[in-house]
């Protein structure tokens, strides 16, 4: 088995003796916790909780091939104020300033409390191929079932057919136990208004207190099993991955790895079918590892947790929902309930759906990456921009950046141009930045493409959807043609009508020079920041100081 779930003598105080960890598990033996072992009565208790809007006008699809009733309908559940992570509220064991005594004897009181309480609990796998799977288990208080149900649906529960793939399945190694995740999200505490999110990485265990959004429990959890392939040798992404297989028959294959932040296209592109081109196989949109020395990618979730803004009433992907979250609701002529969505009720409208979404699915794809692109929201850069060498291309991704946003509310002397920096579009890492830095610099010194993509704007220019996607068709066919960036070395670009970046023209340079200046802060900054726990090897600096000094 992948992960550690049992009383193991001889790896007892790798794996056990903490107290986080001991703290945590035991809440799960108490004999107030209900174990709920089928997506059947996961939906039924779901169904029936307070509040639980049971969408009679839309129907699950295919829903007994998923292991669900008959007659069983998309859910929608509604959160209060709160309907987006909290990051605020995330205390990291490791961290400098994170006291675990302190914060040990909180969590104690707060699973004392817990006893008066119905709490149900469930398991589920994080990895779907016996090549990574790490077995993870949660507990809810009774109230919160509909979160349970998500956190089921979201994951592979522990059913029949997976418990004994899960048996077989490869020992990742001898320190690290199955993840261990509370939350109570009724929790209250004076000294933390925005709730507290413990997590010890090493000991796979968390405790999300004061907190109901399900993208809490979804992101926790893969929190802690990115943390544990980072550890033991691979790659962590969130980002999509898909390999497309040409029909000019030559039978090529093409697989490629789109890293972004939310909102930057990942899910577009990784579910884009390119009018049928090709034959496309999709690994996921959101959460995969890579094993750096194999090179094979495995799909961590089943399903999909997206943002419905886009998917109006009537939309031909709705079909495939299963539950909704912080959306409306209108009663149909018939007096069937359907959902509003398109963020009409409030920002960040989600919905779990299934993997029947994408007929083209696979949870596990051998052939080697061709090609990373990070996806950004840099003005500067033009739509398409080729990176070469391995340092260049990981310290790029480490420094993936976005604008920030007309809501921020930005303190005296920020400058609103600067870019927002998150390495590797993964602000849910626990584990020290230099590690994802090794794992992405050695897959392109073993030949992985590097690329950024600009999906937002170029000196005020949209780049539409339909940009991006015939780049990557240019690219995927070999017919891509490349030609200089003004004098960087390692950087080449494409010509798109319409989107030439100008060296020669001085504000462009000074703007150029300003972002990349962004980055080369970040990086600095990353040297005594957290204790200095995410600083970057002299080959990161050293890879933008050449370029700020070669655009002059």
């Amino acid at each position: 088995m992948s992960t550690i779930g049992y009383y193991d003598p001889d790896n007892f105080k790798k794996v056990y003796h903490a107290q986080p960890r001991t703290t945590i598990e035991t809440l799960f033996y108490g004999n107030n916790v209900h174990h709920v072992l089928d997506l059947k009565e996961a939906y039924n208790l779901a169904k029936n909780s307070p509040g639980t809007i049971e969408l009679t006008g839309m129907p699950v699809y295919k829903p007994t091939e998923q292991e669900l009733p008959m007659d069983a309908n998309v859910l929608l559940f509604n959160d209060g104020a709160i309907f987006g992570r909290t990051a605020a509220a995330r205390r990291i064991v490791g961290y400098p300033d994170v006291d675990v005594a302190k914060y040990c004897k909180i969590i104690r009181e707060a699973v004392y409390k817990m006893r008066y309480k119905k709490l149900y609990q469930a398991d589920a796998y994080v990895g779907l191929d016996e090549d990574f799977m790490t077995a993870a288990h949660i507990i809810l208080p009774e109230g919160y079932e509909n979160n349970l149900y998500n956190w089921m649906i979201n994951f592979q529960y522990a059913n029949e057919a997976y418990k004994p793939r899960y048996e077989k399945s490869r020992r990742i190694s001898d320190h690290d136990g199955d993840i261990f995740f509370v939350a109570d999200p009724d929790w209250s505490h004076p000294d933390f208004p925005l709730g507290l999110a413990f997590f010890s990485p090493e000991e796979n265990c968390a405790i999300v207190l004061g907190l109901r959004y399900f993208g809490e429990l979804k992101k926790g959890t893969l929190t802690l099993a990115w943390g544990i392939a980072a550890r033991n040798g691979y790659a962590s992404c969130h980002g999509g991955l898909k390999r497309y297989t040409l029909k000019d028959g030559s039978n090529k294959k093409y697989v490629l790895a789109a890293f972004g932040l939310s909102g930057s296209g990942k899910s577009t592109i990784t579910h884009a079918k390119h009018d049928g081109k090709y034959d496309v196989m999709v690994l996921h949109d959101d959460a995969f590892v890579v094993n750096v020395k194999d090179k094979y990618a495995i799909a961590l979730e089943p399903t999909y947790f997206d943002k419905v803004a886009d998917y109006p009433i009537g939309c031909p992907d709705n079909k495939f929902l299963l539950t909704l979250q912080n959306c409306g609701c209108v009663k149909t002529k018939d007096g069937k309930l359907i959902a509003v969505t398109e963020d009409v009720r409030n920002g960040n409208g989600r919905a779990i759906k299934s993997r029947m979404w994408s007929p083209n699915r696979v949870d596990r794809i051998d052939e080697p990456l061709n090609a990373i692109f990070w996806l950004m929201r840099d003005p500067t850069i033009p739509p398409v921009l080729k990176l070469e060498g391995p340092s260049l291309g990981s310290v790029l991704g480490a420094t993936l950046a976005t604008k920030r946003t007309s809501a921020e509310n930005l303190a005296p002397g920020v400058d609103p141009d600067a870019l927002v920096c998150e390495p590797y579009a993964n602000p849910f890492r626990t584990y020290p930045l230099g590690m994802d830095y090794e794992r992405f610099k050695q897959l392109i010194e073993d030949g992985v493409d590097c690329y950024i993509l600009n999906t937002g704007n170029f000196m005020g220019k949209p780049v539409g959807k339909e940009n991006t996607l015939m780049i990557l068709e240019r690219i995927v066919e070999g017919k891509a043609k490349w030609e200089p960036f003004g004098n960087l070395t390692g950087i080449k670009t494409m010509h798109i009508d319409g989107f030439d970046a100008d060296l020669n023209n001085v504000e462009y340079k000074t703007q150029l020079k300003k972002r990349f200046q962004d980055r080369l802060n970040f990086i600095n900054s990353r040297d005594t920041e957290r204790g200095g726990i995410d600083k970057l090897p002299a080959d990161a600096h050293e890879a933008v100081e050449k370029l700020i000094a070669e655009i002059g």
